[in-house]
C-alpha cells in the first residue's frame, strides 16, 4: 500500500511540475499544488500535495487530513517554520504560512468548502476544528 501510494503521489508531483496541473487520472483537473515545508524536527524538506482555494492574491490551503482527528504533519511544519514552497501552475514560489483563527478562519472554511464541497464532510468525521491556513507570497 505505501509504495502504490508513494508512486501515484510520485506521478501527481511529476504531473504538477511538467503540466502546472494534474492533466491525467482522478485527480486531474484539481486545483492541487505541491507544499514544501521544513521538518519540524528535522529540518529537512517534505513535500506534501495539497488542494487550495484563492482568497485575493493568498492562497487558502486546509489542514483537513480527510477529517482524521489529528493534523497532517505538514501542518506542524508550517506552524514551526512558516516559510514554505508552493508549485503550481508552471510557477514555483517562496510563501509565508500564517495559522488563521476567529471570524476569519470561518470565513476561509466557508469559501473553501463551497468550492471544494467534499471538505463539508470533513468536521463531521472529526472533534478537531480543521485549521485553515494562508500562504502570502513573498516577493
Amino acid at each position: 500500500m505505501t509504495s502504490d501510494y508513494a508512486e501515484f503521489t510520485r506521478m501527481l508531483m511529476d504531473d504538477i511540475r511538467s503540466h502546472g496541473a494534474v492533466t491525467t487520472g482522478p485527480m486531474a483537473g484539481r486545483p492541487l499544488m505541491i507544499l514544501t515545508t521544513t521538518g519540524a524536527r528535522t529540518g529537512q524538506e517534505r513535500t506534501a500535495i495539497v488542494t487550495y482555494t484563492r482568497d485575493a492574491d493568498r492562497y487558502v490551503i486546509a489542514a483537513s487530513k480527510s477529517g482524521a482527528p489529528t493534523n497532517p504533519a505538514w501542518y506542524y511544519n508550517l506552524q514551526a517554520n512558516p516559510e514554505v514552497t508552493v508549485e503550481l501552475g508552471g510557477e514555483k514560489l517562496r510563501a509565508h504560512a500564517r495559522v488563521t483563527s476567529g471570524a476569519e478562519r470561518d470565513r476561509l472554511w466557508k469559501q473553501h468548502a463551497e468550492e471544494r464541497p467534499e471538505f463539508r464532510e470533513y468536521p463531521k468525521m472529526t472533534d478537531r476544528v480543521i485549521p485553515m491556513i494562508l500562504l502570502e507570497r513573498i516577493d
